[in-house]
């Protein structure tokens, strides 16, 4: 039976595993508590929270949220990054951390209720941006409403020019 406070924690990592639109495990051992604060303010002003929960804890919130599959990735010291906005947003950061660090190990991550892999969660990282995939969802609708324009021009265009062209014959013939 865990104590009050180990309970309060489980419920409220359960609940972040739930909300979580992504999240991300990684081992942190070697890093300067400066470095650790660092990477905490940067994840925090990209909309992703980072916590330190001993591995038994997040175990139990895990398999009380329904999240299978983490339990061979809850070795060692353990830092938790959630995002309850974006599924990319720890992956990307945690794996920047990871290159820029270098003492950063992603271990897992979690996307919906199913765990994946440190090589998931690079791949997950590679992806684009949300806002670099509605832009290209908007370009992809936008283009052929841009050729719809254009061909619904043209012809005013041509009208246009052909008229001009009869103002200067006109003027040529009628020299005034």
């Amino acid at each position: 039976m865990p104590t009050p406070q180990k309970a309060a924690i489980i419920e409220e990592t359960r609940q972040n595993l739930e909300n979580a639109q992504g999240v991300v495990l990684a081992d942190y051992r070697g890093i300067t508590v400066q470095q650790f604060g660092k990477l905490r303010a940067q994840l925090r002003n990209s909309g992703v929270t980072l916590k330190v929960i001993k591995n038994t804890l997040v175990q139990r919130a895990a398999n009380e949220a329904g999240i299978q599959g983490l339990d061979p990735y809850l070795k060692g010291p353990t830092a938790v990054a959630f995002s309850y906005d974006d599924p990319v947003a720890p992956a990307k950061m945690m794996s920047q951390a990871a290159r820029e660090l270098r003492k950063i190990e992603i271990k897992a991550g979690v996307l919906g209720k199913q765990a994946i892999d440190a090589r998931g969660v690079r791949e997950l990282s590679d992806l684009p941006s949300r806002e670099v995939l509605l832009s290209k969802v908007v370009g992809t609708f936008n283009a052929p409403i841009q050729q719809l324009a254009w061909v619904l021009n043209a012809p005013l265009g041509n009208l246009a020019r052909v008229l001009d062209q009869v103002r200067i014959q006109k003027e040529q013939e009628n020299p005034a």
